[in-house]
């Protein structure tokens, strides 16, 4: 397998958690495009490359232990000082739609595992984005 670039890698587990529960929903694949836009860890990333990259991820997927190949990729592509931010862009997935299901439950423990986030960060990163999400009703 071919070495992908560290924003690649960040929006493979963008597209890994997305997909976990086999449905990539519109809010969900939205949220990958406002984070893209958005984030500065993204900012000298081309947000036209955005849907080739998806699609290169969806390939691998496909591929025998096509999620621990896409999870290897992006760990080895993400530098170290970035895995807390690469859990991020993930749970930003996951959390978007106020709902998540087990198997995004699943993608995120073992995302957390590979990246060696540790609970403290994982508690800030899921307590953060919960806390932006919060609407007054």
């Amino acid at each position: 397998m071919k070495k992908v670039s560290a924003h690649a890698a960040l929006i493979y587990l963008m597209i890994v958690t997305s997909a976990s529960d086999r449905e990539m929903t519109d809010v969900e694949l939205a949220r990958i495009g406002d984070v893209v836009r958005s984030w500065p860890i993204f900012e000298d990333f081309d947000a036209e490359k955005l849907v080739k990259v998806a699609q290169d991820c969806q390939k691998l997927l496909h591929e025998d232990g096509g999620l621990e190949k896409v999870i290897a990729a992006a760990r080895d592509a993400i530098p170290l000082h970035l895995h807390d931010t690469a859990y991020a862009v993930a749970f930003e997935v996951a959390a978007v739609d106020l709902e998540m299901r087990m198997e995004e439950l699943r993608v995120l423990q073992i995302l957390r595992r590979e990246l060696a986030v540790d609970p403290l960060t994982v508690a800030a990163i899921e307590l953060a984005n919960k806390a932006r999400h919060r609407t007054l009703t």
